[in-house]
């Protein structure tokens, strides 16, 4: 049984890669290429959303207690962002099927859901983990940061000929954490009671 939630944490961030950074990379190219409006914007929501994804992973690999924490909170937010928007869902729903760029969006949102959902199973499993990383129980958690680790490690060695720790991710991942939760603060005071669930990409027009 160890062997295989072992094997399902690591598949679950395998598909992280895939679901969480590859297609959504794939895609913003896509919707730049064909000038489509709401995709774009779409994936530019994203991206400023998924920011605190990768400010986990440097917490994961600082052993910060409540990395697993705010991952599950970062996939939340990643999956709501791409659901939120009434604009852009209506807009895609105009559609054809046969229209490729926002069949695959729409195939992406789900797929994006199912992969948040059971990311978060996962992490219900090990619940203890989400205050307590440092424990024994809670090490294959850490395990997949460890080949990012040695990454950034490298590169940061490379760039300022210093070395890459873990109190050093812990310091630049919380120190992301606050600016991320204060321009979180500002959009839910300012933007969201202004604009709603309109992300105003037609204000540029529709291609």
């Amino acid at each position: 049984m160890n062997v295989l939630n072992h094997l399902s944490v690591w598949l679950s961030f395998q598909l992280s890669i895939i679901f969480f950074i590859g297609i959504p990379v794939t895609l913003s190219f896509w919707s730049i290429r064909k000038r489509n409006k709401a995709v774009n914007k779409l994936l530019s929501i994203y991206w400023k959303t998924s920011i605190l994804f990768f400010i986990s992973l440097l917490l994961l690999i600082g052993e910060y207690n409540y990395a697993l924490l705010v991952t599950n909170i970062a996939t939340l937010l990643m999956t709501i962002s791409v659901w939120f928007w009434n604009d852009i869902n209506d807009e895609l729903k105009e559609y054809d099927f046969y229209y490729a760029l926002t069949t695959t969006t729409k195939v992406w949102r789900w797929s994006l859901s199912f992969i948040s959902l059971n990311f978060l199973t996962q992490s219900l499993q090990n619940f203890s983990c989400f205050y307590i990383i440092n424990s024994t129980a809670c090490k294959i958690w850490l395990q997949p940061t460890s080949n990012l680790y040695i990454i950034i490690k490298n590169l940061f060695n490379f760039l300022f000929g210093a070395n890459f720790t873990q109190p050093i991710a812990k310091f630049l991942g919380l120190f992301s954490l606050l600016i991320y939760i204060l321009g979180l603060l500002q959009w839910s005071m300012i933007k969201l009671p202004k604009n709603g669930r309109n992300s105003c990409f037609s204000e540029h027009g529709r291609n």
